[in-house]
């Protein structure tokens, strides 16, 4: 008898706990509208430059400002790493090239492809030398932003498996974000101005 009621108290027990694992979508969809923001700007206005990151001393005023009896609860609402190294140097690499993008862009040459990276839409206009410029330019946007995707599940231990609902967050946040007259492709494939 004495065995049964352990067992069933066990049971009971484990079976109050739970492991709530899920995906941050809030969270990360604030994020990539601070990172297209900071890197791009928003519709018609230049990109920003990322702020500082702020002291994480324990000796830091606002740490001491901050001080009492409860412990830090750090997982209770989710709030997306954005800000480490990595992350960093991705989002200035995007932010500096933004500027040698944008002309071709707003002439219909560049265009925001259905999975938020970015396609060569059209050649017409550009003379070779061009053409092989934008292929640069769109490669190297396109890796940092797979490689900027990839960093920010690595910093909040978010599995590889969910990198493609990051990547299609940050889709939205591009087409939300782009310019007025900016080329966009829908989920057909087909390209329209915004």
């Amino acid at each position: 008898m004495l065995k049964r009621t352990i067992f069933l108290l066990t049971f009971f027990i484990s079976a109050c706990v739970t492991v709530n694992i899920y995906f941050p979508a809030a969270a990360v969809e604030r994020a990539a509208d601070q990172i297209v923001k900071e890197t791009w700007g928003g519709p018609g206005e230049p990109a920003k430059p990322a702020p500082k990151p702020q002291s994480r001393s324990l000796f830091s005023p606002a740490r001491i400002a901050s001080v009492s009896f409860t412990a830090e609860a750090s997982a209770q609402e989710a709030d997306i790493n954005v800000s480490n190294p990595a992350i960093r140097a991705l989002k200035e690499s995007i932010r500096s090239r933004s500027d040698a993008i944008k002309p071709f862009m707003d002439r219909g040459n560049i265009g925001i492809a259905r999975d938020g990276l970015l396609a060569i839409r059209s050649a017409d206009g550009l003379n070779l030398k061009e053409r092989a410029e934008t292929k640069q330019l769109v490669d190297a946007e396109n890796n940092d932003r797979e490689a900027l995707y990839a960093e920010i599940a690595k910093a909040n231990g978010i599995s590889k498996e969910n990198i493609p609902k990051i990547k299609s967050i940050f889709a939205r946040s591009w087409v939300d974000q782009a310019r007025s007259g900016w080329w966009i492709q829908d989920s057909q494939g087909n390209w329209r101005k915004k």
